[in-house]
């Protein structure tokens, strides 16, 4: 029962809609009608601006990071990453937002930033250092996530880590398979701040 509460825990923080959040209170607008209409971070950095950006991508990585950690603030015999892989579901499909969410970057990050601090911040470095090169969001989340497989699967023996790690990819691809298309296509949008 306790290992249960623990998962429906994870899963309703993950589902805390920081973007729709903030949105609605600072701004006055529902996010989900304005840009990509995707609850998550760059979404907000376009739409409201780096202030209200900031606070969501915080917000969503700490949530994955909380939920990481509650098998062990509880003393529950569960191993963390099960709690992270569910906050992040949670992120994807909020309950409380319809079940319309992000696409999972910013709270898997979280996840590992309990997990693993030194693959989070390796992890940021790539991100930010595809993005210069490339100038997309999408593709640096994409690529951020086969650098973590790489990683845990030749610099690490976590197994568990290199299957959450794979999970967690496999989710961060599936809900970027639109921006795989414009990316095709020369159609996806660029960063002009870098």
């Amino acid at each position: 029962m306790t290992k249960l509460f623990i998962l429906a825990a994870a899963y309703l923080l993950g589902s805390i809609p920081f973007a729709l959040v903030v949105g609605k209170v600072g701004y006055g607008i529902d996010i989900r009608e304005h840009g990509s209409g995707n609850l998550g971070g760059t979404n907000t950095f376009r739409v409201l601006g780096v202030k209200a950006g900031m606070i969501v991508t915080i917000g969503d990585i700490l949530k994955g990071t909380l939920a990481a950690s509650l098998p062990v603030l509880f003393a529950v015999d569960m191993h963390p990453l099960l709690a992270g892989i569910f906050a992040v579901i949670g992120h994807m499909y909020p309950v409380f937002a319809g079940f319309r969410g992000g696409k999972a970057v910013a709270t898997s990050g979280g996840v590992m930033l309990f997990y693993s601090p030194f693959l989070f911040f390796t992890l940021i470095a790539v991100f930010f250092l595809v993005l210069y090169l490339s100038k997309y969001v999408s593709l640096s989340s994409m690529l951020a996530g086969v650098y973590a497989i790489v990683y845990t699967v030749f610099f690490t023996d976590d197994i568990p880590l290199m299957i959450v790690v794979s999970v967690l990819t496999a989710f961060i691809f599936y809900r970027h398979r639109a921006n795989i298309k414009r990316i095709i296509n020369k159609t996806e949008p660029k960063i002009k701040w870098l």
